[in-house]
């Protein structure tokens, strides 16, 4: 489980449910929030950020804020106080392991971003020369 925070730039509420209904329908997402004073966007589940970004950037610019395990619910603590001290000696463990897939997400996007960016055109044409066909159309 991830919870994802994006900043959008949306300027109506008709890019708001576009952007809403493009991630609604990717596969693992469980729950969609937007604060559209601060204009993020919370997507929790088990999915890829840079997916999300992806389809994103085809309706407006996209930034990713934080990626990070998403907050566990709180009845789950109370039935389970013993595992709770276990979890505190990892917590600074974890953090540094979100650090680190925090910035090896930002690095396959940034890959991925600029592979679209700087695909080649087109394909190199080969010229043929008098001597290498002496049938070729010439123009005196």
């Amino acid at each position: 489980m991830k919870k994802v925070v994006l900043k959008l730039e949306l300027s109506d509420d008709k890019s708001k449910k576009k952007a809403m209904k493009i991630v609604s329908g990717l596969s693992g997402v469980e729950s969609i929030a937007m604060d559209m004073k601060e204009k993020k966007l919370t997507v929790t589940g088990n999915i890829d950020p840079v997916d999300i970004v992806g389809k994103l950037r085809k309706l407006c610019h996209t930034d990713i804020v934080s990626v990070g395990p998403a907050a566990k619910e709180p009845e789950k603590k109370k039935e389970e106080p013993k595992k709770e001290p276990e979890k505190k000696k990892e917590e600074p463990i974890k953090d540094n392991q979100v650090q680190l897939l925090n910035a090896q997400l930002l690095k396959a996007y940034h890959q991925q971003y600029y592979q679209q960016l700087h695909q080649p055109l087109a394909v190199p044409t080969h010229y043929r020369s008098m001597e290498e066909d002496p049938n070729a159309c010439v123009i005196c």
